[in-house]
């Protein structure tokens, strides 16, 4: 959160979020003595951003075109919806896949699957939407600009 503040010059919703989850969950695990702390915080990250984004579909605002309007030039209103919409199911589906890792294997288990599968089903997953957005108008920035006419 430091690095962020210094060099982007603050911090960014997500990274509140995740900082004060990893400060509670790690406070609990340090007084509890108990690790099943450590291992439920990333469903209640999964939890509070697909119901972040699913509340920002209800109410007619893609929050993540806000987010990362910047990453993804050209994405027409429809593309947002369905980015939105996708994460929004991906974050719960992953929140109920971490539920399902942490409360049938073992702590190695978890950690592993942390590590080896958490992380690359959310890079899969990014580049499973790709096509997606390229239909709905995403421009990868090495294209020629068209000249007026005139």
């Amino acid at each position: 959160m430091v690095v962020s503040r210094v060099k982007l010059g603050g911090i960014s919703p997500m990274l509140w979020i995740s900082g004060v989850l990893v400060v509670v969950f790690g406070g609990l695990t340090l007084y509890f003595h108990d690790p099943r702390f450590i291992q439920m915080k990333p469903t209640f990250v999964y939890l509070i951003f697909g119901g972040t984004l699913g509340f920002g579909l209800l109410t007619g605002r893609p929050l993540l075109q806000a987010l990362l309007e910047t990453a993804y030039p050209g994405l027409n209103a429809v593309g947002w919806r369905k980015l939105t919409r996708n994460w929004a199911v991906f974050f719960c589906g992953m929140a109920l896949l971490n539920e399902a890792v942490w409360r049938s294997t073992s702590w190695d288990f978890w950690v592993g699957f942390k590590l080896w599968g958490a992380i690359p089903l959310t890079l899969l997953f990014a580049f499973a939407n790709i096509p997606m957005l390229l239909r709905h108008g995403l421009t990868m920035g090495d294209e020629a600009p068209v000249p007026p006419e005139g």
